[in-house]
């Protein structure tokens, strides 16, 4: 069996720093299986959040390598061993312990975020009627498993800490899969502007490239939403004819 020395971020709010941890692991392993191989093996206390280890319920996102990723789809075989393999919390969310963050923030601004308001059926029996183009336009977004890895890799929340003013990419998606849904008329331009602080993404495409799901966020969702907001607000013809 090869083997790997990993360097775990161990501690809490409080405090803590990286320890290491020189261990074997077999062919085909991946980085949450080597995490659990130390757990059993040299850190029973070692915190660490998983679920399903097929990276389709996001809770095992970590920093691999100052990476942000998901630990159940990182390969040994795509990392260089004969270094360090780093492990640490996002960085985004509070600490709780090791590697462990509390990512309940999240879960506020969804619920800031207006819901879903169907039009008035047209037909007699209560049906809708929409083009097969438009319900797909959506359907992308969909595929967001809120392992918050693009949240934690955005500038805006990571280094400038604005967490009271900016809903961040994976809300951004969930307002664009909302807005493009045929059936809706709720209107969140507004709230693109003022509430979620759209203005503040420069659209630099990180979170796009940290998606799990190969989500195109910036491309197919920010940008969509970012003209809409310059549409309504800031159109120079529209303040020139008064529309």
């Amino acid at each position: 069996m090869p083997d790997a020395t990993f360097r775990i971020w161990r501690g809490d709010a409080s405090g803590g720093a990286l320890q290491e941890y020189p261990t074997f692991y077999e062919n085909g392993m991946v980085v949450l299986d080597v995490i659990h191989k130390i757990q059993a093996e040299q850190a029973q206390d070692l915190a660490c959040r998983w679920n399903c280890k097929a990276g389709k319920c996001g809770s095992c996102s970590a920093e691999i390598n100052g990476k942000p990723k998901l630990m159940c789809m990182t390969r040994m075989s795509d990392l260089d061993v004969s270094q360090p393999v780093t492990v640490q919390p996002m960085q985004t969310f509070p600490l709780l312990r090791d590697l462990v963050t509390n990512v309940e923030w999240n879960y506020r601004v969804k619920q800031e975020i207006k819901k879903l308001e169907p039009r008035k059926p047209d037909a007699p029996d209560g049906t809708w009627r929409m083009q097969q183009a438009d319900v797909e336009r959506a359907q992308e977004f969909r595929k967001c498993i809120e392992c918050y890895l693009c949240q934690d890799v955005c500038h805006v929340l990571r280094e400038h800490h604005k967490h009271n003013e900016f809903a961040g990419p994976r809300f951004l998606i969930h307002i664009a899969q909302l807005e493009m849904n045929p059936l809706d008329v709720a209107d969140r331009v507004p709230d693109l502007k003022d509430r979620h602080g759209l203005g503040y993404c420069n659209i630099t495409k990180c979170c796009t490239k940290v998606c799990p799901e190969e989500i195109t966020i910036t491309d197919n969702a920010i940008i969509p939403l970012k003209e809409r907001v310059v549409d309504r607000f800031y159109d120079p013809l529209k303040k020139l004819f008064g529309g």
